[in-house]
């Protein structure tokens, strides 16, 4: 709901947001959209957040001048005040840690121990103000032999194993086309955020939650790393195709190319009636979900000779009739032109009176609460443009001794 005025689930909550890049400000956009008030720290010395400078595609302004609002930049940092602090600097460490006083939660994506020499650290935070939740993220954890070592996506996807599993059978191992490692260790990071706010407010006691790029990559290696550690074997790249399903996977069609995911024996069985060819459907080598993998090239030879004389949209009509799961690849265009995504809110326009146009267009957010809606109400900030605002604030509240 865009300017809502409806109170969200963590409205009140104050996050102090050391992060930059994509995995943490994933995370405290996640916590603005419910509310919670976000204090986007941006160092002065590389005129603030990396992520402001990886373009194009930046956003202008009225004036046609590129702005500091690159795609990337904003795709991660709604909901937010940015604020520039130095905090190599006294002042700006003094700063931080009276912001630290106001604050519930911390998040940082520094290497281990890299705040330590500012006293910034979750051990030194944790000391003056015991009530916070401090996370801290970075690409292999607080412990373990690479500790040290920095964290990217793609290193992340690489050393974690999914890349692996990603791309065709006799190709290169693939990263998958977006920083999903970064987005995903953000969902944790907010998961284990909330679960210390509970125990918080339960105990009274904060404490440290550490986020390791790696370690989450791992975790969502589901069913394949299960295999493997099952098996001992190495589990292999297959392109489109599903490790344990068959038929799940593209197939050419006679002017592009579409999904189908036939997930059980009774879908199969209508899947072959569509195909005209009931006989796969009695045959023993291809009756049940085991016989189909242990013969998947038999069979999908005969699938893909059937599907590629047809058009896309007589095997999207065909098999939606028989209730057997089928789709569409969409382009980018063709998702956000949708009027799923017209209906779902997926696609946001947020106004900013100094771009060009108005507005920027942001992806939703895709949490539905009934009662506590996710609300937009700061579109991405400018560098900075926070900064005298929150700092007379944090004067007024410190002359109050609050």
């Amino acid at each position: 709901m865009i300017g809502s005025d409806m109170t969200g689930a963590l409205d009140g909550l104050k996050v102090l947001d050391l992060s930059r890049i994509l995995a943490g400000p994933t995370c405290t956009q996640l916590l603005g959209d419910l509310g919670a008030e976000v204090w986007k720290i941006e160092n002065p010395r590389s005129d603030g957040d990396d992520t402001r400078k990886w373009g194009p595609p930046f956003v202008d302004d009225a004036q046609g001048t590129r702005t500091d609002l690159s795609a990337y930049f904003m795709c991660a940092n709604r909901n937010k005040q940015s604020v520039s602090v130095d905090i190599a600097t006294s002042e700006g460490q003094d700063i931080i840690h009276q912001l630290a006083a106001q604050a519930d939660v911390v998040i940082e994506n520094f290497k281990p121990d890299g705040l330590k020499k500012y006293g910034l650290d979750h051990a030194s935070l944790l000391e003056a103000h015991p009530r916070l939740v401090y996370c801290s993220i970075s690409g292999y954890g607080q412990t373990g032999p690479n500790r040290d070592k920095p964290g990217y996506d793609l290193m992340a996807q690489g050393f974690g194993g999914v890349m692996s599993l990603t791309g065709e059978p006799e190709g290169r191992p693939m990263k998958v086309g977006v920083g999903i490692a970064d987005v995903m260790c953000g969902m944790y990071a907010t998961v284990g955020i909330l679960a210390a706010l509970r125990h918080r407010d339960a105990t009274g006691e904060g404490q440290h939650v550490d986020l390791a790029l790696v370690d989450s990559q791992i975790a969502w290696l589901i069913n394949e790393g299960v295999a493997h550690l099952t098996t001992g074997q190495e589990r292999a790249r297959r392109g489109n195709e599903h490790a344990t399903i068959v038929p799940y996977q593209t197939f050419e069609a006679a002017d592009g190319h579409v999904l189908v995911a036939v997930g059980n024996d009774s879908q199969y069985v209508r899947f072959c009636d569509f195909l005209g060819r009931p006989d796969l459907a009695e045959n023993p080598e291809f009756s049940t979900n085991p016989a189909r993998i242990v013969n998947r090239s038999k069979l999908l030879k005969i699938i893909e000779g059937l599907l590629v004389e047809r058009s896309m949209q007589e095997i999207i009509d065909g098999l939606e009739a028989r209730k057997v799961p089928v789709g569409p690849v969409n382009s980018l265009g063709q998702v956000f032109s949708s009027e799923q995504v017209a209906a779902r809110e997926m696609k946001i326009d947020m106004a900013r009176d100094d771009v060009a146009g108005d507005k920027v267009t942001l992806i939703g957010n895709p949490l539905k609460l009934s009662k506590t809606p996710v609300t937009y109400r700061r579109p991405p900030p400018h560098f900075g443009e926070d900064t005298e605002d929150l700092l007379a604030w944090l004067r007024e509240q410190t002359s109050k001794g609050a």
